[in-house]
């Protein structure tokens, strides 16, 4: 479920089963060409949809980074510390192209970058972070 498509008079009523705020990193440098964006934009999708696609009625998609890399880690980190304050029980954060450092989002319950996906197919790696949530979830 998208931000967008909760609206003030039903999040109390949805809150306690929309409990996983997902934050998704484009990570445009602006040096891209149009076409580069579009691909980047369509990388990212691909990988949110394992995620939005199975897991609807529990996870929230906010609004993705769209600029930067290694120095937007510490906000992203922030980002993540606000939304659980907020009430989300669980964050993930995911990035078709950013190789996202564990070790600078420690708020993040869950990260789902490239560096966890060579040389799998697109259905063994869709799985794996199928696992890895309901992973969290139990543990959580």
């Amino acid at each position: 479920m998208k931000f967008s498509e909760v609206d003030e008079a039903s999040w109390e009523e949805l809150r306690p089963y929309l409990d996983t705020c997902l934050i998704p990193v484009t990570g445009l440098t602006g040096n891209e060409q149009p076409y580069e964006v579009t691909a980047a934009l369509e990388r990212l999708r691909d990988i949110m949809d394992w995620i939005e696609t199975p897991f609807k009625g529990r996870v929230v998609t906010y609004p993705s980074f769209q600029y930067g890399r290694d120095d937007i880690m510490p906000q992203i980190n922030e980002v993540c510390h606000h939304v659980k304050l907020s009430g989300f029980t669980f964050v993930i954060v995911v990035s078709a192209d950013v190789k996202l450092a564990a070790d600078k989002i420690p708020n993040a319950d869950l990260i789902v970058a490239p560096s966890e996906f060579e040389g799998m197919q697109g259905t063994e790696a869709s799985s794996r972070v199928s696992r890895q949530i309901l992973q969290m979830w139990e543990m959580g």
